[in-house]
């Protein structure tokens, strides 16, 4: 197998958990954003606007208030412990969270008072292999008349959507209803499954697919694989999609692991690289994004530019979320917690790193409300070093 292929979740298939603290001062490369002016990722020349330099806003809209180049993150507490192999990661309406377990297909609700735990059930048809399992989870915009949770998983034969009625009145365990499928046919991998699923603002359903170790996928709009997928709550292409009867939204990715929208309602989206370029990219309908023909910035005008990219051993993105005018996001490999300030769609200053080899992979992060955040660890998912009271999720207050 080549490396190539072998490239996977922050790490290769026969390395451990790698030492980070030399990594610390290594130099970023930011890069522009999307522009929805010629179809490419940067300028006609293919020249990068400086990192620093308010971009000029095309919507002739009041220009945004611009995050401060430093922030800070400070660890409130630890929430709950001895997690196994967290992925994804949902706040209820009374402020618990559900957890996904990828190895053991579980859902699990955890009080953030207390930190108990309590597990919901098994969510049937899960078939966890290698970077395969219960991922990405979501409630449904209705949660509060529905009680409906999604899932997206890998089964024996491809990655699909499910959703299932919580019924919290039931003992623990039996708490989750049958899954009803809504969409399907998402190829699966040993490795490149993507799996974040998220409600934008739009209350439509969008989905981050890997393109399961066939690059190939990326770059073709028929297969589901390496793409960003929008769709309606029953699994139909959304009104409005840029592909006709499709759920494609974009397309050109390697393996989706972080949806977020920044307080404009903006799409942004985490992505693994391969040996160069991990990135954080502006997501716009119908954008291609490269992979596999370039990793990283290009001056190719066919596709989009990341917002900003990192040495693949610096970041192995998965969640991300949007507080206090920023990005915040999750590195496995790199072990740490990345903050991309935002103007616009562009990166405002260079991003800054926090908690690096603190609290070693880091999985998801998700907005808690105001300057807070919560943050898995991701140490027993088989690529970490696990230690008593793995794995964790933290609050963080963030600025």
């Amino acid at each position: 197998m080549t490396r190539r292929t072998r490239r996977v979740e922050g790490t290769m298939i026969v390395q451990r958990r790698a030492v980070t603290a030399v990594l610390a001062t290594a130099t970023l490369l930011l890069t522009a954003g999307c522009s929805s002016d010629d179809g490419a990722g940067g300028p006609a020349d293919g020249t990068a606007p400086s990192r620093t330099t308010a971009q000029a806003n095309p919507s002739g809209q009041p220009a945004e208030e611009t995050p401060p180049a430093k922030g800070t993150v400070k660890v409130v507490r630890t929430v709950t412990e001895g997690l196994k192999s967290p992925w994804g990661l949902a706040a209820l309406p009374d402020g618990d969270l559900l957890v996904s377990s990828r190895d053991e297909g579980t859902l699990t609700r955890v009080d953030t008072e207390t930190g108990k735990k309590t597990e919901l059930g098994e969510v049937p048809g899960v078939s966890p292999e290698g970077e395969g399992g219960l991922l990405g989870i979501a409630l449904s915009p209705e949660y509060a008349s529905d009680h409906m949770v999604y899932a997206y998983f890998t089964s024996a034969s491809d990655n699909r959507i499910v959703r299932m009625l919580y019924d919290g009145d039931k003992p623990a365990g039996e708490q989750l209803g049958a899954p009803d499928t809504i969409f399907r046919g998402i190829p699966k991998g040993f490795i490149h499954n993507g799996g974040r699923i998220a409600f934008g603002p739009d209350k439509m359903l969008y989905a981050g697919t890997g393109e399961s170790g066939e690059e190939g996928l990326s770059q073709d709009r028929k297969s589901l694989g390496g793409k960003i997928l929008r769709m309606t709550p029953e699994g139909e292409p959304a009104p409005g999609n840029p592909f006709p009867d499709s759920t494609v939204y974009s397309y050109g990715h390697r393996n989706v692991q972080g949806l977020a929208w920044d307080s404009k309602q903006r799409l942004f989206a985490a992505e693994f690289g391969q040996d160069t370029w991990d990135e954080l990219n502006a997501i716009e309908p119908g954008g291609n994004y490269g992979w596999p023909e370039v990793e990283g910035r290009s001056d190719d005008s066919r596709y989009r530019n990341p917002t900003a990219q990192w040495s693949t051993d610096e970041s192995s993105p998965s969640g991300i979320a949007y507080a206090a005018g920023s990005v915040w996001m999750a590195g496995l490999g790199g072990e740490r917690l990345w903050r991309i300030p935002l103007d616009g769609t562009k990166a405002s200053a260079d991003p800054q790193a926090f908690l690096e080899g603190e609290h070693g992979r880091l999985r998801t992060v998700l907005a808690a409300g105001g300057d807070r955040l919560w943050l898995t660890t991701s140490e027993t998912d088989g690529r970490g070093s696990p230690e008593a009271g793995d794995d964790r999720i933290l609050e963080l207050e963030v600025s």
